[in-house]
């Protein structure tokens, strides 16, 4: 069997075959070779696993039921798009279940049950456009996580809800007001006030993944752009941008 039968992102690298013998959550798998998988691509809602201070997400027991019935006790193969192991010694992979006639892409099937929100790093960064219409086709029709409030894509045009968020994963959508660069940055501003309103901050090293792909950030004020990643705060909420995967752009002025 081979993976070419299935049609998913091209330019992955054939990486290491196992057997699925545990969950741990809804995107982090074991293997019977002992290796630790973490579903690259994708994040599904989080569980405490015994952690002190930590909560499970909402949804979080249902995904990884969803990943049981993909993977559970079935051989995969893994694919690699970035880098390959984290300093946890994790491998960071695509994962395709191999039990049936044609490979499953896991990823892709977490997300069109809406088990998972498409999350990357600047290191890893195939496959997103597949993933992202797969997220798309979930949250249109309400299913798995979108169907729950904690997940709901928020407003950028309300701050103060945001600055509710610190810490939180977020999808935020909203109308660049002005994006402009300082001090080697560029600052996406949401609000004519800077220091309240909401802002996504591309650094230095993130720019020049955006010139590689010859995309000019600065070029986004007026546009309409849904922005994801960690909410923190510094003069107002913002979201740190590593690379441009993480702004979608909506609608054009």
């Amino acid at each position: 069997m081979t993976i070419a039968a299935v049609p998913a992102c091209e330019g992955l690298r054939d990486g290491p075959k196992g057997t699925v013998t545990e969950i741990v959550d809804g995107d982090t798998l074991l293997l019977d070779t002992g290796l630790v998988v973490r579903l690259m691509g994708i994040q599904s809602p989080k569980l405490a696993l015994g952690r002190d201070g930590f909560d499970d997400w909402p949804k979080g027991n249902e995904a990884r039921a969803a990943l049981i019935a993909l993977t559970y006790k079935k051989p995969v193969l893994l694919r690699y798009g970035g880098e390959q192991i984290d300093r946890h010694g994790r491998a960071l992979a695509q994962v395709y279940a191999l039990s049936g006639e044609q490979p499953v892409w896991v990823q892709q099937k977490m997300l069109e049950q809406g088990m998972a929100r498409v999350y990357s790093f600047p290191d890893n960064r195939a496959c997103l456009p597949d993933l992202f219409a797969a997220e798309g086709r979930a949250r249109a029709g309400g299913l798995g996580i979108w169907s729950d409030s904690y997940y709901r894509v928020r407003r950028a045009d309300r701050p103060a809800d945001l600055a509710q968020l610190l810490g939180h994963y977020e999808l935020v959508e909203g109308r660049v007001f002005q994006a402009e660069k300082l001090g080697g940055q560029v600052f996406l501003n949401f609000g004519r006030y800077f220091k309240e309103d909401f802002t996504a901050v591309i650094d230095a090293r993130a720019l020049r993944l955006f010139a590689d792909l010859g995309a000019d950030p600065l070029k986004l004020g007026g546009a309409l752009v849904r922005v994801r990643g960690w909410i923190d705060e510094r003069d107002g909420p913002r979201l740190a941008i590593t690379h441009p995967e993480q702004i979608e752009v909506l609608a054009v002025p």
